[in-house]
């Protein structure tokens, strides 16, 4: 048992209050403590990568209660490297938070950041469906106190409405919670793993009405059609930096299908049988359409970057419901380009509605500091688009590769092409606007009065296009790495009995590793 496992919970559970209670009326501690919570929680996740690496299964035991019966938190290789990813996009955005003033437009922004890390955390980390929806919780509070930071009536309309819709999820969750407990008297995964597999035909009927319910909510997070209607004002009219680190929120929907539905409900499994193909499938496809049109069509900057994030999605939960190894990995791969390429593209919009004042696409005069805001742009649309030689190219051979020889091998290669496409015409159209006709506009003495972005402002989406760089010239290893993570997944059982059987354990002394 090691209790590093349990410190990306506990750091930022412990800096949010410290920063609201001995802090709160000095920002600058406040960023100096923020960062440094941060960089520490890069630190410990590093090593919790490192450790689970060659397939070790990470448990640490609340309270040194044996599962199925006490909390367990449980790092594998999928689980740690969503937690590394989650801390350096919290480093950049919070460098950019910092740089743009962002922090101190409103209150508690910093508090409400750490809390939005712990349940981010916690989410990847748990081994217990109720304690994942309580994770969800602490999300939902923690964001909905994000999303409308600094005020106005439009960030709180589109944040009402997000609660909403994550209310209904939540609803639905619990119901889904108690469909399960009745039929098999546990939530620990591993143990919901092995009774549900013994599970007859004749008992089938309300396992699976849980796996649909389960299935509907995750689905809400991830923002999959029909279910996405929250996400675009959400997103759109959040502060960019928080828009930012929601691009890794969707991400939470994506790791709790792949845990539960390759863990608790695999494809062979008679009980959830059609499950997959049926019904998750089709909605990603559509997911994708949706979300590339919509960047086509958006008459907002911000809002064709919360279109691009739908359209991720539905990329990421094409190769996911194929759920093979080949599909898994390629999802994998795909989420650290999506969640990267997202977040850089909301701080370009922050860069632009500084430097120009609004984000309507329409000609207007020249946006300060525009050379290098444009270059950025230009870096971020080709790989949101898939375009060569970046990542996002990369990670769209892999999902076309995962679907070679599936029966609708077809259905998938024409709108994954299409779409790209589609991305590519609305990502050029929102350039060649911004900053092209920009340079045929007169002055105006009317022009909103406006300023050069500050030089952290560039280096925090300047990072993040590094680490896109990075993520294409190590596609080799990365890919390599998310192949292990879904040998992993379809071999649950190591997971199951480093969980479960864990009572010869308990008397030896606690080793760190």
């Amino acid at each position: 048992m090691t209790h590093w496992l349990i410190a990306p919970v506990v750091l930022p559970a412990m800096l949010a209050p410290f920063i609201v209670l001995a802090a709160r009326y000095h920002i600058g501690i406040q960023r100096v403590f923020s960062i440094a919570g941060v960089l520490a929680l890069i630190a410990i996740a590093a090593g919790l990568v490192w450790g689970a690496a060659d397939g070790t299964i990470l448990l640490y035991l609340l309270g040194d209660w044996a599962a199925p019966f006490g909390i367990v938190l449980v790092g594998d290789r999928l689980s740690t490297m969503m937690v590394l990813l989650t801390a350096v996009l919290a480093l950049f955005v919070l460098i950019y938070a910092v740089a743009s003033g962002w922090d101190d437009r409103g209150r508690h922004f910093h508090a409400l950041f750490q809390f939005q890390l712990m349940g981010i955390m916690g989410a990847f980390l748990t081994g217990d469906l109720f304690n994942l929806f309580v994770f969800f919780e602490v999300l939902l509070i923690a964001s909905y106190g994000l999303m409308i930071h600094a005020g106005g009536d439009a960030r709180l309309r589109a944040g009402v409405q997000y609660v909403l819709f994550n209310l209904i999820g939540s609803t639905l969750f619990l119901f889904a919670l108690g469909a399960i407990y009745a039929e098999t008297g546990t939530l620990n995964m591993a143990d919901l793993a092995n009774r549900v597999a013994l599970i007859g035909p004749e008992g089938t009927v309300g396992i699976r009405v849980a796996a649909v319910l389960l299935l509907l909510v995750f689905a809400i997070k991830a923002a999959v059609v029909p279910l996405h209607f929250w996400l675009p004002s959400s997103y759109a009219e959040a502060p960019a930096p928080v828009a930012a680190l929601f691009a890794i929120m969707t991400k939470v929907g994506a790791y709790a299908i792949i845990r539960v539905y390759t863990m608790i409900f695999p494809p062979g499994l008679e009980t959830t049988a059609g499950l997959h193909e049926q019904w998750l499938l089709p909605a990603a496809l559509i997911s994708l359409a949706i979300g590339m049109i919509g960047v086509l069509a958006a008459k907002r900057l911000d809002r064709l970057a919360a279109f691009s994030v739908i359209g991720s999605m539905g990329m990421v939960m094409i190769s996911i419901s194929l759920f093979s190894p080949e599909g898994i990995a390629a999802a994998l791969y795909y989420i650290v380009h999506s969640t990267l390429a997202g977040a850089a593209l909301f701080l370009i919009s922050d860069l632009v509605r500084t430097g120009r004042g609004n984000l309507i696409l329409t000609p207007q005069q020249p946006v300060a500091g525009a050379a290098l805001t444009a270059g950025l742009f230009f870096v971020g649309a080709i790989a949101m688009a898939g375009l060569p030689p970046l990542s996002g190219f990369l990670g769209k051979l892999l999902v076309l590769d995962a679907a070679f020889g599936t029966d609708l091998m077809v259905w998938i290669w024409v709108i994954v092409l299409g779409s790209s496409l589609v991305s590519i015409l609305g990502f050029a159209r929102a350039g060649s606007i911004l900053f092209w006709k920009a340079q045929s506009v007169a002055p105006s003495q009317d022009a909103p009065v406006v300023k050069t972005p500050s030089t952290m402002s560039y280096v925090a989406v300047g990072g993040l296009i590094a680490l896109l760089a990075a993520h294409t010239v190590f596609a080799g290893q990365v890919h390599g790495f998310t192949t292990g993570i879904a040998t992993q997944l379809f071999e649950p059982g190591p997971y199951i009995s480093t969980v479960l059987e864990t009572e010869g354990k308990l008397s030896k002394p606690v080793e760190d590793h």
